[in-house]
């Protein structure tokens, strides 16, 4: 499959996925509430997305998602947008920088992922003066919130890394070793 009809179908699985997950997460799961809390799925999805495909498209696909989200709930706009694009950023980094292939690497990527977006949202809607109270109700809202979206987390990255299978982009370890071989040695051509 040639680079520009790969990232095209990289695009429209993003696109229908976080399509989908927003409408999800906007009827279905903020609907249904344990201990008083609901789950959000959707920063688990850009931490996916970040974590399968890179830090630009992380970060594109955060703000993408929050300004969705921003739209359609009618809250402050670009405040999740902010920080879903730091949430798929820091996924996609840790996934160029490290390259993660431990089982439990989307969970704890999940889990940060949750916690980042539940706590940050808190502490930025308290600095821009919204008029809401901080106790320790809210901090055990946050806590029961991590918990929840730790134990979504390995069925999202299930959907996200299924969907996206076909059109993600190359190992960067691969291409860096196939391009050592390539560049490092003698061509076949030279010997005498």
């Amino acid at each position: 499959m040639r680079q520009g009809s790969s990232d095209l179908s990289l695009a429209l699985r993003i696109a229908a996925l976080t399509v989908i997950f927003v409408l999800l997460q906007i009827s279905v799961v903020s609907g249904v509430s344990v201990f008083g809390v609901s789950a959000d799925i959707t920063p688990l999805l850009v931490a996916f997305v970040g974590l399968s495909c890179g830090s630009v498209t992380g970060a594109v696909t955060g703000f993408a998602v929050g300004l969705a989200l921003d739209l359609s709930l009618v809250q402050t706009l670009g405040l999740t947008s902010l920080l879903y694009t730091l949430i798929g950023y820091w996924a996609g980094r840790v996934r160029e920088v490290r390259d993660p292939q431990a089982a439990l690497a989307p969970l704890l990527v999940g889990t940060a992922a949750a916690a980042i977006s539940l706590f940050g949202y808190a502490v930025m809607e308290f600095l821009l003066g919204v008029d809401a109270p901080v106790s320790l109700d809210l901090l055990r809202q946050i806590l029961i919130g991590v918990a929840l979206d730790a134990i979504l987390a390995l069925p999202v990255w299930f959907v996200v890394r299924r969907t996206l299978e076909g059109a993600l982009p190359d190992d960067p370890r691969r291409r860096r070793r196939r391009r050592a071989y390539t560049t490092g040695g003698l061509s076949p051509l030279s010997k005498p």
